[in-house]
């Protein structure tokens, strides 16, 4: 299986079809970019022109959205074949998934909808990860997912997700967002979530905004990635490199997609905490 360097030390932005001018023309140093490679499954065309011309310039990351990996149907095996095609043309730095299930018995919930925290699904997402993996020929890694509603369980979320990337030999993707979501929605502390986390699992940090319900208000969040990142988000970001050391973080806007340089001044910010764990770091070796 492929082990191709993973990304830089850097603060990342989603790509969007609007920003492709200025994503290619930007000089940002340690700029890279990520996308849905579901969006770029096409034959030709002007889209995959722009992702190679990007691609040229800035370090690329995949972050799939459509396997299932918890799911109980099979893979879609031409989903896998055009997912492993374009890994092999663009040659991103990384690939990645959510941990969760979309799809059941054939239906497709066009959603990313957590899964049962017991030892049986927890065998299950090894295994499947492991297929996903060899189908792919590339090690990926995998994102905690956003929890609306308090479940019993047999396993915590961090030692849920630890205990699959050790058997499966993946790594993680750590979303913030989701973290601080989940954690105003069913009390669980976000920063004792980050310490059961161990730092060599982590390949990667996203951070988001939120939005509040429309009728609980705060009280209840959404994990819309509409809004720019919250200061609940940025703190938790801080306590996380300081935590796990410097690593790549993305910015992830999905909704309400702001200009270039507004995305870019949020990546700047992200890149300063970086920076400044790079500098701790270094003093206090």
């Amino acid at each position: 299986m492929s082990l191709l360097p993973s990304l830089p030390l850097h603060a990342g932005l989603g790509l969007k079809p609007e920003h492709y001018r200025a994503a290619l023309e930007t000089g940002n140093d340690g700029l890279w970019f990520e996308v849905h490679p579901e969006n770029y499954m096409v034959e030709g065309g002007p889209r995959l022109a722009w992702l190679e011309a990007i691609r040229d310039r800035h370090p690329l990351s995949f972050h799939g959205v459509g396997a299932s990996l918890g799911g109980l149907d099979e893979f879609n095996k031409n989903h896998l074949t055009a997912l492993r095609r374009l890994i092999e043309r663009y040659q991103p730095a990384q690939v990645s998934e959510h941990a969760t299930f979309s799809a059941n018995d054939g239906r497709y919930f066009a959603d990313l909808l957590p899964l049962p925290r017991t030892q049986e699904a927890q065998r299950h997402l090894t295994i499947r990860i492991d297929a996903f993996q060899e189908a792919i020929g590339r090690r990926i890694l995998i994102e905690n997912p956003t929890n609306y509603l308090h479940f019993s369980s047999e396993i915590d979320e961090p030692g849920f997700l630890v205990e699959v990337a050790r058997v499966s030999g993946c790594g993680l993707l750590m979303d913030l967002n989701n973290v601080w979501v989940s954690a105003a929605n069913t009390g669980i502390d976000p920063y004792a979530y980050i310490r059961e986390i161990p730092s060599d699992l982590v390949g990667e940090i996203h951070i988001a905004g939120h939005s509040p319900d429309p009728v609980l208000g705060d009280r209840f969040l959404i994990d819309s990635h509409g809004e720019p990142v919250s200061g609940g988000v940025w703190h938790l970001l801080k306590h996380a490199l300081a935590h796990w050391g410097p690593r790549p973080v993305l910015i992830e806007r999905d909704a309400n997609i702001p200009t270039f340089e507004e995305l870019l001044s949020e990546r700047n910010r992200a890149e300063s905490f970086i920076d400044a764990t790079r500098r701790h770091d270094h003093d206090a070796a």
